[in-house]
């Protein structure tokens, strides 16, 4: 045998190894990642918060607007149940919850091994780390598909519901360019430019029923329990649009996160300091979407349902805008990007995001599709002041890293994250 048939030889055997082992890594996190059997629970009601009141939390001397003829003062609200939909800013508020939880020594309901409650199977609160009928959760905020009665069942009658929307075109192109690895049938659509080619055409390559392929349709619905593949004028999509806007408090706007954050502290009567915040898991190039107006048009023309979800509540969004005050609002929003301003000058080095092989400590390094680096996170400032050392360090951590400060097991996460380094190198 020549040396070249034994190198091609060589070749072929690490290729099979590998194959072997990357194939039985993915049988591996399919099973595991399989949604758990669900046996009957008894259903133990929690009518009360667990929360460590009155004498731990704040009560403020200033009045929300709710409050504001009544001249009650108010008590800040622990209770959350955040809807974590995808792609719109929800890390960026997740770390504002994980800040506020520590702080409040709230006790949070976490997923079992993973960073989400086995999505997309519909949420079970037997999916809880831990969970046994009438236990006491504060605040639940990991990706799920919402299943509103079971949600009813493991947080207290009286549990805020926050969530987030974003403009379904810009969603739809984030989605595509960062899940399009994990939805098989993109896989065929020719060319470099796969979006445009795949929004001329999507009935060409859109399969309802294949694997993931809910992350490049109405994604939003998806994430709230609704059917995404119902035709726009199907009645089940208004009742699912009612349930939505009965069951949620507060519907944030990704467009306007700031102004949203402020509805949220005159919600829940929390203080200015709970909102500070840095834009963490930013794609890179994603601050200017790409798609022209045609592409837009058609981009809202197959996320039809997500067009009409987010025009619902946009109307709903200024409305409460407007019964806070605009002017108000405009002053509050100039104090908080303020704050922002000054501790990103204080925990920032360079003062911005970098991209991911300019970052040099592994635990501020975020999660990143796979093939690619794109998201972009920051170098924490050397030498800061010991009083701003921790929460600029807790304000710059990525989800998965703070996930795991805060003691959840994430082995099922981490394993997937060792198969996607395989599979990039």
């Amino acid at each position: 045998m020549t040396g070249k048939q034994m190198r091609q030889w060589r070749s072929m055997c690490k290729g099979l190894v590998l194959g072997t082992l990357l194939t039985s890594c993915m049988i591996l996190l399919y099973c595991l990642s399989t949604p758990q059997i669900h046996v009957s629970l008894p259903e133990v009601p929690v009518p009360y918060s667990c929360a460590h009141r009155p004498s731990q939390l704040h009560s403020k001397a200033t009045i929300n607007s709710s409050q504001r003829n009544s001249g009650q003062t108010c008590v800040a609200k622990v209770d959350i149940m955040f809807m974590k939909t995808h792609k719109t800013a929800s890390s960026t508020f997740l770390n504002i919850l994980f800040r506020f939880g520590e702080k409040h020594r709230l006790k949070f309901a976490f997923p079992d091994s993973r960073n989400d409650f086995f999505y997309p199977s519909p949420f079970q609160r037997s999916q809880v780390k831990d969970y046994k009928p009438g236990m006491c959760f504060n605040i639940i905020c990991n990706h799920m598909r919402f299943n509103a009665p079971e949600m009813a069942k493991l947080l207290p009658m009286d549990t805020s519901y926050i969530t987030i929307l974003r403009d379904p075109a810009e969603l739809f192109e984030s989605s595509f360019h960062y899940f399009g690895r994990l939805v098989p049938f993109t896989w065929k659509i020719p060319g470099d430019d796969k979006l445009t080619e795949f929004l001329l055409d999507p009935s060409k390559y859109f399969d309802p029923e294949g694997f993931n392929s809910f992350y490049l349709k109405n994604l939003l619905f998806f994430d709230f329990g609704q059917d995404n593949t119902l035709e726009l004028d199907d009645p089940r999509v208004e009742e699912g649009i009612k349930l939505i806007s009965d069951r949620f408090q507060l519907v944030m706007l990704v467009e306007h996160f700031e102004e949203s954050l402020i509805l949220l502290k005159d919600a829940l009567c929390w203080e200015m300091d709970d909102l500070l915040f840095f834009k963490l898991n930013a794609r890179k190039g994603s601050t200017v979407s790409k798609l022209t107006p045609e592409l837009r048009a058609r981009a809202l023309e197959w996320n039809a349902i997500d067009w009409k979800l987010y025009q619902h509540f946009n109307q709903t969004f200024w409305k409460k805008v407007d019964a806070y005050g605009r002017q108000r609002m405009a002053e509050d929003v100039t104090e908080l990007r303020e704050r922002n301003k000054v501790m990103a000058s204080i925990c920032i080095e360079g003062g911005h995001a970098v991209e991911a092989g300019n970052i040099q400590e592994t635990d501020m390094q975020p999660w990143q599709p796979i093939g690619e680096k794109s998201i972009m996170g920051y170098n924490l400032k050397k030498n800061v002041d010991k009083a701003h050392q921790k929460l600029c360090r807790k304000m710059l951590m990525p989800e998965i890293q703070y996930l795991t400060e805060l003691g959840v097991n994430l082995w099922i996460t981490k394993l997937w994250g060792h198969v996607r380094d395989i599979i990039n190198w």
